[in-house]
């Protein structure tokens, strides 16, 4: 049976035309006019999602770094300190907890409040 007439039989010793392959970005970058490749550094010199954290979820992040004996006082503290209920508190706490910014601003604190909400969904889950 003889293979179609486009199909290239692989038997042939005819060497076989290499297709071009599309250079790399930065290959093309550097073939761009000065002004679109400057550019393109530009745009790629920027950090990747880099947040910041605003002054209140910072201020919440130094209130969390005080330690405190007994629950209630904590959560008397929390309503003269950003008005808020305790419930309202631990809820943008623990939306911190997986902000990359809030990480970046104190690692051990969110380190360490991070282990906490772990053990403590842990004891729920038994």
């Amino acid at each position: 049976m003889q293979p179609p007439a486009d199909i290239p039989d692989v038997h042939e010793t005819s060497a076989v035309e290499p297709q071009r392959v599309p250079a790399p970005r930065a290959e093309a970058a550097a073939l761009a006019e000065p002004e679109v490749q400057a550019e393109a550094t530009a745009v790629r010199a920027e950090p990747v999602g880099t947040f910041a954290l605003t002054e209140r979820e910072e201020q919440i992040l130094a209130f969390e770094r005080k330690w405190w004996k007994h629950a209630g006082s904590k959560e008397q503290a929390v309503r003269d300190a950003f008005g808020l209920s305790a419930t309202r508190y631990y809820q943008l706490l623990n939306g911190l907890l997986d902000n990359p910014a809030a990480y970046e601003h104190d690692p051990v604190l969110i380190g360490r409040l991070r282990r906490l909400r772990s053990a403590r969904a842990r004891t729920r889950r038994r």
